[in-house]
C-alpha cells in the first residue's frame, strides 16, 4: 500500500506541476489550498502563457520554468503532479521516479482527498455523452452531482472547492488512468476500445491495458459496467476468468449489449432499453423507451444503456430515469443534424477523431453517405472501416494531412475526391450527394493540422453548410 498523499502533501512540501493547461492551473489552485511550495514546469514558451496567468502565478509565489521540463527541477520535488497531455516516459519524469519521487495525476488524489463516491466513464468513443447523460439522470433523480474530469471542469478544481455534491461523475481518459495511482470508482463504465492514441502508446495492447485499468482498484461491492459486444473487452475479460492477468477483477460485472446474448443485464429491443437484474426477492425487469428522445439512434442508444445501468447502480429510480431521458440534449459535434437542404441531411460528427467513432457513426446511418474525412493521422490504420465504406459511403471528400493515406486505403471501395479547405469540401459533397443522402463530417483524425480543435472544425463545417443554404 502506498503512502497516504495527505502525508506527502503537507505544508512546506515541494510539489512540481508538469503542464500548465486547464488541468495544470486547477492543480495549482488545489495545491495552494494545501499550503505546499509549488513549482510549475511548462513545455511551451513563456510567450504562449496568458499575461493574467503569469501575474497570478507570480502573486502566489509559484516558480515557473518554460520551454521544456528539466530533470533539475523535477528531481527536487517531494511529489510531481503531471497533466494528462504530458507523456509519462519523458526523461525528467523517469529520473524523478528513479529517485523514488511519486509521479501522479489528478485521479490519484481521489483516494485521500475526495469525499463523495465516484462514477467514472472511459472508452475510446462516447464517454463525453455518457458522462453528461449520467449527470443529467442523477440530477433528475434529485441527486446533487459534479460532472467533469476530462470534460468540462477538471477534478482538481472541484477538490479545491467546498465539495458539496453527493456524487462525482468523471470522464476519464487513458492518459489520466496511466497516472491514477489507487483511484477507485464506486461505479466504473467502459464503453468500447478501438485503436486510438497509437502515436503515444507503444502498442495497441498497452492502450487496451490502460483502459481496463479503470477497474484495477475496485473492491467487492463496486460495479464494473462494460460493453459485452466489444470484442476487445470480451477477450480481456476471458483472460481475467482464466487468471492470465496481473491483477484480479473484484467488482461485480454488469454487461450491456445485444438482445438475446447470455449474461447481458441490459440490451436493446427496437427503441427500448430492456434491463433484467436480480434483487433480494427475485428478478427485476424494466423497460426504457428511447423512441421520442435524442438517444433513439445508434450509437446513442448504446450510450443510453450504459448510463441507465450506472445510475441504477447508484440507486436512482426507473421513474426518475425515464423522465430525465426525455429531456436530454446531446453534446455538439457528435452526430448533430445541422441542416436539411434539398432533401440532403448534413451531420456534424467532428468529435469522431478515430476510426472507431466513424465506424459507430456509419453503422447508425440509414441512408447513403457522402463522407468528409481526414486531418492529422493518429495511427492504427483504417482497415476496420472498409466494410461499412463499401456498404454505405457513396463518395468520400478527403482533407488534411492524412488524405493521401486515406485515399490509398479506400480507393477501391468508393469514389474519392480531395479538398483543400472546408468550404470546398462541403461544396464537393453537395455536388455528389443525391436526394435522401447524408453528408457526414466524421473525420477519423485529429483536427490540429487545419483547425484549432475538433469543435472549431465542426463550427467551420456548420458555417460552410449555412452558406450553402444562402446560395
Amino acid at each position: 500500500m502506498s503512502r497516504n498523499l495527505k502525508e506527502i502533501l503537507q505544508p512546506g512540501a515541494h510539489v512540481v506541476v508538469v503542464g500548465l493547461g486547464r488541468s495544470g492551473v486547477s492543480a495549482v489552485r488545489f495545491l495552494l489550498k494545501l499550503g505546499v511550495k509549488i513549482s510549475v514546469s511548462e513545455g511551451g514558451c513563456q510567450e504562449s502563457l496568458a499575461g493574467d496567468l503569469v501575474r497570478w502565478l507570480a502573486e502566489k509565489s509559484v516558480f515557473v520554468e518554460t520551454g521544456g521540463h528539466t530533470a533539475e527541477l523535477l528531481t527536487s520535488a517531494d511529489c510531481i503532479l503531471v497533466s494528462p497531455g504530458v507523456p509519462l516516459g519523458i526523461a525528467p519524469l523517469a529520473a524523478a521516479r528513479q529517485k523514488g519521487i511519486p509521479v501522479i495525476g489528478e485521479l490519484a488524489l481521489v483516494k485521500d482527498f475526495l469525499e463523495a463516491p465516484v462514477v467514472a466513464v472511459t472508452g475510446t468513443n462516447g464517454k463525453s455523452t455518457v458522462t453528461t447523460l449520467i449527470g443529467d439522470l442523477l440530477r433528475g433523480s434529485g441527486r446533487k452531482a459534479f460532472v467533469g474530469g476530462n470534460i468540462g471542469i477538471p477534478l482538481a478544481e472541484y477538490l479545491a472547492g467546498p465539495q458539496d455534491c453527493e456524487v462525482v461523475v468523471l470522464e476519464v481518459s487513458s492518459f489520466q488512468l496511466d497516472s491514477a495511482g489507487e483511484f477507485r470508482p464506486r461505479v466504473g463504465v467502459l464503453l468500447n476500445i478501438t485503436p486510438d492514441h497509437l502515436d503515444r502508446y507503444a502498442s495497441y495492447g498497452e492502450y487496451v491495458d490502460s483502459k481496463m485499468s479503470l477497474f484495477k482498484n475496485q473492491q467487492p461491492g463496486d460495479v464494473a459496467i462494460v460493453n459485452g459486444d466489444d470484442p476487445v473487452i470480451a477477450e480481456w475479460l476471458s483472460k481475467k476468468e482464466n487468471r492470465q492477468s496481473p491483477w484480479p477483477l473484484r467488482a461485480e460485472i454488469r454487461l450491456y449489449g445485444s438482445c438475446g446474448m447470455a449474461g447481458m443485464m441490459a440490451c436493446l429491443r427496437g427503441t427500448k432499453v430492456m434491463i433484467s437484474m436480480a434483487n433480494e426477492t427475485g428478478r427485476i425487469n424494466e423497460e426504457y423507451e428511447l423512441a421520442d428522445t435524442p438517444l433513439s439512434q445508434a450509437p446513442n442508444s448504446e450510450n443510453a444503456m450504459a448510463a441507465i445501468l450506472a445510475v441504477r447502480a447508484m440507486g436512482c429510480s426507473p421513474e426518475a430515469i425515464r423522465k430525465s431521458l426525455d429531456g436530454f440534449t446531446p453534446l455538439p459535434h457528435r452526430l448533430t443534424l445541422v441542416a436539411r437542404l434539398d432533401d440532403v441531411f448534413y451531420y456534424d460528427d467532428s468529435k469522431a477523431t478515430n476510426v472507431g467513432a466513424v465506424y459507430s457513426a456509419l453503422d447508425g446511418m440509414r441512408q447513403p453517405v457522402v463522407l468528409i474525412a481526414g486531418g492529422r493521422d493518429k495511427g492504427g490504420g483504417y482497415g476496420m472501416l472498409l466494410p461499412l465504406v463499401k456498404e454505405k459511403v457513396r463518395a468520400m471528400v478527403l482533407i488534411g494531412e492524412a488524405k493521401e493515406a486515406m485515399a490509398k486505403a479506400f480507393s477501391s471501395s468508393t469514389r474519392i475526391v480531395f479538398a483543400e479547405e472546408m468550404d470546398e469540401a462541403v461544396g464537393l459533397a453537395r455536388a455528389m450527394a443525391e436526394k435522401g443522402d447524408a453528408v457526414l463530417l466524421s473525420p477519423a483524425c485529429a483536427s490540429f493540422d487545419m483547425f484549432r480543435s475538433y469543435s472549431h472544425r465542426g463550427e467551420m463545417f456548420t458555417q460552410a453548410v449555412s452558406r450553402l443554404g444562402e446560395c
